[in-house]
C-alpha cells in the first residue's frame, strides 16, 4: 500500500463520509488532473505543467504519499522555472504510476 490514512483520519475525527469524500474527491479530480497534466507536457505547455502539479501535490499529500508528492513538487518547480521539457517528461511515468497504483487500491479497498 503506498498510501496511508492518517492525515484524513486525523482531520476526519472519526467522520467516515468525510472520509469517504475525500477519497471520492481523489478519484474524481487527480485521474483527470493527471490526464490533463500528460497533454500539458505533450504541448510543451511549462505554465500548465506548473499549475496542474501544483494542484495534485496537496492531494497526494492528504493520502500520505510522501514519495509522490515529491515527485510533483519536482515537476511544480521544474514546470515554474521552465526546465527542460525532456527533463520533465522524465519524471511524469513515476507520477503517473502511482497515481494509477493508488486508485486501484482506493477502489479495491473502499468497494468504490
Amino acid at each position: 500500500m503506498i498510501y496511508n490514512l492518517d492525515k484524513i483520519n486525523e482531520m476526519a475525527e472519526g467522520d467516515e463520509a468525510f472520509i469517504n469524500s475525500v477519497i471520492s474527491v481523489f478519484l474524481e479530480e487527480v485521474p483527470h488532473d493527471l490526464e490533463e497534466l500528460e497533454s500539458a507536457l505533450e504541448q510543451h505547455n511549462h505554465d500548465r505543467v506548473y499549475k496542474l502539479s501544483h494542484k495534485i501535490k496537496p492531494n497526494v499529500d492528504l493520502l500520505g504519499m510522501e514519495q509522490t508528492r515529491a515527485t510533483a513538487l519536482q515537476l511544480e518547480t521544474m514546470g515554474k522555472d521552465k526546465a527542460s521539457m525532456e527533463e520533465i517528461r522524465s519524471l511524469f511515468p513515476m507520477l503517473k504510476k502511482d497515481i494509477h497504483q493508488v486508485v486501484e487500491e482506493l477502489k479495491k479497498d473502499f468497494d468504490l
